[in-house]
């Protein structure tokens, strides 16, 4: 049947390889988001077979911090696709885009406490992953989706590493030539990051053709193209926290190579320090740190240790507003 049962087809938007549509499942009577390659890439294999893959990653999962896939198929006009659940609400990025220009309406609906919790629920969708063997490799805020009623999903598994699979299928035409760094132990790590102002309004950094993440969310390890496990998920949680309570970025430098060198060699300035005016509890400086260690035997082991820090967390934020 394909694509036919879905009605009203209209472009919500698209990236570097994908195209969202909302469209009408007439048979079921909801409202629904196919994803489909861009016309230039629905011929090529190694592209339909990402999209497969992430497809079947996502559907995998079944968790309610991720989107449920409905149907997967191969359309003769469109090509491959999924249809997944359509969600409300809006990006985390935009959030805290939206408090560091100073909207007070979002930063009273988005307080501390609340940031910190959309976070910890981002945890708790990655614990569920870890535990079946698939690394997300790319969190970061504009894939954490917030809605409506409270829910926390994070997005765009397409990058995500399932343990047991060769070097992923997704990356099979790449060139993993290594940008290697020198990660420098956190206790020789003297030089301070050189903080840029307004973070948020700057242009996006873009990973070099070999690299799969967001610059200024990876691990030293994903920036060295070396063996990655659960634990750089941790760091990119952690660097999401530190934007989520200072609303500014830790590690962005001027452009990507002093980005890269701030994550691998240089300390920034602890979040309650860098946005003292944000009531940001001691502790989350330390909680921070240890995520973000750049040698992974030196972070948190598990995202579920993270969790039980980030619950101290919030009963310290608490206890700040108490008074």
């Amino acid at each position: 049947m394909g694509l036919s049962r879905y009605l009203d087809r209209k472009e919500m938007a698209r990236g570097g390889n994908g195209v969202l549509y909302s469209a009408f499942d007439q048979v079921i009577g909801r409202t629904v988001v196919i994803k489909v390659l861009l016309q230039e890439h629905r011929l090529d294999s190694s592209f339909r077979r990402r999209l497969l893959r992430e497809a079947r990653v996502t559907a995998q999962l079944e968790h309610p911090g991720t989107v449920p896939v409905y149907e997967i198929g191969d359309d003769s006009e469109l090509g491959i696709y999924y249809v997944m659940k359509r969600i409300s609400g809006e990006n985390f990025f935009n959030v805290l885009r939206a408090i560091a220009k100073g909207e007070k309406e979002v930063e009273e609906a988005f307080p501390l406490r609340r940031r910190i919790e959309i976070i910890e629920a981002v945890c708790q969708t990655l614990a569920s992953a870890h535990a079946h063997g698939v690394i997300h490799r790319d969190v970061k805020p504009e894939n954490i989706w917030v809605g409506n009623f409270g829910e926390v999903t994070l997005l765009d598994w397409g990058a995500a590493k399932v343990w047991g699979e060769p070097l992923m299928a997704a990356v099979q035409n790449v060139n993993t030539t290594p940008s290697r760094r020198h990660v420098i132990a956190d206790s020789m790590s003297t030089e301070s990051v050189n903080h840029e102002v307004s973070n948020f309004d700057l242009p996006k950094l873009t990973p070099v053709q070999q690299l799969i993440g967001t610059p200024t969310y990876m691990s030293p390890e994903q920036i060295g193209n070396g063996n990655i496990d659960d634990r750089c998920d941790v760091f990119s949680a952690g660097v999401c926290l530190y934007e989520a309570m200072a609303i500014a970025e830790p590690f962005r430098g001027r452009d990507q190579e002093e980005t890269f060198d701030n994550i691998c060699s240089r300390r920034p300035t602890p979040p309650s320090e860098r946005s003292p005016s944000r009531n940001i509890p001691e502790l989350a400086d330390a909680i921070f740190a240890k995520a973000t260690r750049k040698q992974p035997s030196q972070r948190y082991q598990t995202m579920r240790e993270f969790i039980e820090d980030l619950h101290r967390l919030l009963l310290a934020t608490n206890a700040i507003k108490r008074h």
